[in-house]
């Protein structure tokens, strides 16, 4: 059965970092592009940042480039998205999706979407 699950979310101060995880299973991540998304409160889905099958460099929305690092672990079939930094309007629901390798940041682009993991910044 092919299923995305996000962990890692939570509750972090201003200036703090976490390390979001979405573990793949059903198929492998080689072939795909995996994203990241982030629906801030009453606001529709943004691309934060996204990586190719095609060993291309990641993409990063503006706001999160110097913060974020998207990784890869194909041992584990594992996306991760290291947040560093966080201010309060990084607050959020964040999905991963899969996506054609060489999608973009565009959310109609992905096929598979993980159930979303929250992420609150707040002090």
């Amino acid at each position: 059965q092919l299923q995305l699950v996000e962990s890692g979310g939570g509750l972090v101060q201003p200036g703090g970092s976490l390390r979001l995880s979405c573990a793949a299973s059903g198929f492998s991540l080689d072939y795909y592009a995996i994203a990241w998304f982030h629906r801030a409160p009453g606001k529709e889905r943004e691309g934060v940042s996204c990586t190719s099958r095609l060993g291309s460099s990641p993409s990063y929305a503006d706001s999160v480039k110097g913060r974020f690092t998207i990784s890869r672990d194909t041992a584990k079939n594992t996306v991760y998205l290291q947040m560093n930094d966080l201010k309060p309007e990084d607050t959020g629901v964040y999905f991963c999706a899969r996506g054609p390798a060489g999608a973009a940041m565009s959310p109609w682009e992905y096929d598979y979407w993980g159930q979303g993991t929250q992420v609150t910044v707040s002090s």
